[in-house]
């Protein structure tokens, strides 16, 4: 494991990161995220899609795979990949639009887990995190939809989000081919009701269950 290497490897990357306006509104929406079982060794990874605006569950995507990267901060991407880019394999039709349980370009080198598998899939991708990895900002108001910006020197880099009212915010980026702006409205219309939105909630849920050895019956 040569660390240096790695970092090449982002860096050179995050030179085909494209923040652009998402453009058409999405028809339908992803969210992805995995989960560990660590008797066995294993990682799960899961996609799930849902038509938009309406939120109905579409299909569910998952893959089982050993871990082979340790947790090293800002290179989890060489740990999680693997996995969900085979579960996205397994989706029948492709998002328009994935959420991503991890950071975007609000990242040390600018190429966080969303930026990461953005690129590669060449789809539209948000950073969604419940911590704070890179950037300076202050805490947003106590409502709802009240955000305040991440700053990387004087460049907006993401945005710290409030999806519900007096609930722990959280740390929104674009990962490739959307803004900031896009991020922000995204995650919020997404978040009905609960602090994650709901392709991120559900896929969380999913592949939990699924590491402790249950089945795929959503």
């Amino acid at each position: 494991m040569d660390l240096a290497s790695l970092r090449e490897i982002q860096e050179n990357l995050r030179g085909k990161v494209l923040i652009q306006p998402l453009g058409s509104e999405p028809k339908v929406v992803a969210g992805c995220d995995s989960s560990y079982s660590r008797k066995m060794g294993l990682v799960v990874a899961v996609f799930v899609t849902f038509s938009y605006p309406e939120l109905e569950l579409l299909e569910v995507g998952s893959a089982l795979r050993k871990v082979e990267f340790p947790y090293i901060p800002t290179y989890l991407s060489f740990r999680e990949l693997p996995a969900l880019l085979e579960a996205y394999k397994n989706l029948r039709v492709e998002p328009d639009l994935i959420l991503v349980d991890g950071q975007g370009i609000a990242h040390p080198r600018g190429l966080g887990l969303a930026s990461h598998l953005g690129v590669l899939l060449d789809r539209p991708t948000i950073g969604v995190a419940k911590s704070p990895l890179f950037g300076e900002f202050e805490m947003p108001g106590p409502l709802r939809g009240e955000s305040s910006p991440i700053l990387d020197g004087g460049r907006v880099i993401g945005a710290v989000l409030r999806t519900r009212t007096n609930v722990k915010p959280l740390f929104v980026s674009p990962g490739h081919r959307v803004t900031v702006e896009d991020s922000i409205k995204y995650v919020l219309e997404l978040s009905r009701g609960y602090r994650l939105p709901e392709p991120i909630r559900h896929a969380d849920r999913i592949s939990r269950k699924l590491a402790k050895g249950g089945d795929l019956n959503v």
